[in-house]
């Protein structure tokens, strides 16, 4: 889980974010809108494809400042009550998330690669 995120980011300048040395390495991400004021509530899902790529999300991340507009938000990582894609689907498919018919209102459901020694 993502938490601190300024209410002006959205779904694909968080991914473009995570993108830059994770792309492929997480296989959903969901950024909840607020329908009324259409802001983010400041938190987001993500789910990784091998536990250990956590640790590189965290060294790259985690206590350090947003890059886009000027917030005093820090970046916190933090682990979700739910773990794994199939629990994070299923609970979304529960609330209703995935029958929005605004795409940015939707989880992204992403490709995904193999991870590198490397990256693990």
């Amino acid at each position: 889980m993502i938490r601190n995120i300024p209410n002006k980011y959205t779904q694909i300048m968080l991914t473009q974010e995570l993108d830059e040395k994770h792309k492929g390495l997480y296989d959903i991400i969901y950024l909840p809108i607020d329908p009324k004021n259409r802001c983010n509530w400041g938190y987001a899902f993500i789910n990784v494809v091998h536990p250990v790529i956590i640790l590189s999300l965290y060294i790259e991340f985690n206590g350090k400042s947003w890059r886009n507009f000027n917030s005093e938000k820090i970046w916190e990582l933090t682990y979700g009550r739910l773990q794994g894609k199939e629990q994070l689907l299923k609970q979304l498919e529960g609330s209703g998330v995935m029958q929005q018919s605004d795409p940015c209102k939707k989880p992204l459901i992403l490709e995904t690669v193999e991870p590198t020694e490397k990256q693990l």
